[in-house]
């Protein structure tokens, strides 16, 4: 699938905050500042996110230094941790014609469209929980392309395990030969694809009052099915990009609160400050008011 490019992406961000700006200059007293304004600026901000994740994927593609060894003490470590084997549950899904297709094309096209019809929902309907689990994306999207250059080789890149790429035998030649492609072959760890199911995850529950809110942890739970049974993942780079997820929501909360604190704190100073002036001035009334003796 053809996602739009960076320099797309940065147009139509540039395009968004343009219109904002303009709005907000020229008609602000009307319901477009209201309504449309908000949603231009956070559009520009998340556009040029995803310019910015587009420009970091594509650089460096072929460099792969240390990416076999750190792939295979990746597998050495899952396995004295006695985690699930990727190549029993690949080969599982590969002997389910159907399940493969479904992993297949839930890797090649579920993540980006998930994500925007997540952020649309949770903008439209709980807009007081929006910039903290934006400001989560941002966080847990920049940790990810920092980390990417430690070079980590995915699963399908070690086929004397016994892996494959089971997207490619599928029609989804996502990456083409190493070196070619969308994006970097060998930045396995961690998984973007994971972290950002596991935002949506956690915008649902977090966000939704509904009984069923809990469902959404389905989406974070077979992204990481996918991602492992197509051979593009490990365990563990799932695990560490929920892991950057959480410590950077924990401090997004943590700045809010202390935010909140020193705003209830200035506004306690002014109300204090308003109250001694006012009992400054009692005195000086009744003298103004009293009678002249004599």
């Amino acid at each position: 699938m053809n996602w739009p490019t960076w320099q797309q992406a940065l147009i139509a961000s540039l395009a968004s905050w343009l219109i904002a700006c303009g709005l907000k200059r020229w008609r602000s007293t009307a319901r477009s500042s209201v309504v449309i304004v908000p949603a231009a600026r956070e559009f520009a901000l998340i556009a040029a996110l995803y310019s910015v994740w587009r420009i970091a994927r594509k650089l460096p593609l072929a460099h792969d230094e240390g990416a076999m060894e750190r792939a295979q003490r990746i597998v050495d470590l899952q396995a004295a941790l006695r985690m699930p084997s990727e190549l029993e549950l690949q080969r599982w899904v590969a002997d389910i014609d159907w399940l493969a297709q479904a992993s297949s094309t839930a890797y090649a096209v579920m993540h980006v469209p998930g994500l925007i019809a997540f952020l649309i929902w949770l903008y439209w309907r709980h807009r007081e929980r929006f910039p903290h689990v934006r400001n989560g994306l941002a966080l847990v999207t920049a940790g990810c392309l920092v980390l990417r250059f430690v070079r980590v080789a995915p699963p399908r890149l070690m086929p004397d395990m016994g892996f494959v790429d089971l997207s490619a035998q599928h029609g989804f030649d996502l990456y083409g030969p190493v070196g070619t492609g969308v994006s970097d072959q060998f930045a396995a760890m961690p998984s973007i694809h994971v972290a950002w199911a596991a935002v949506v995850s956690y915008g649902i529950v977090a966000a939704s009052t509904s009984t069923w809110r809990w469902l959404g942890l389905a989406h974070v739970a077979v992204t990481f099915f996918v991602v492992s049974a197509t051979g593009n993942h490990w365990w563990l780079d799932g695990i560490v990009a929920v892991a950057i997820l959480a410590v950077g929501l924990w401090g997004d909360a943590a700045l809010r609160s202390r935010r909140a604190r020193s705003s209830r704190r200035a506004h306690r100073a002014r109300t204090l400050g308003d109250s001694g002036d006012l009992s400054a001035q009692t005195p000086e009334s009744s003298e103004v008011g009293a009678p002249i003796e004599g």
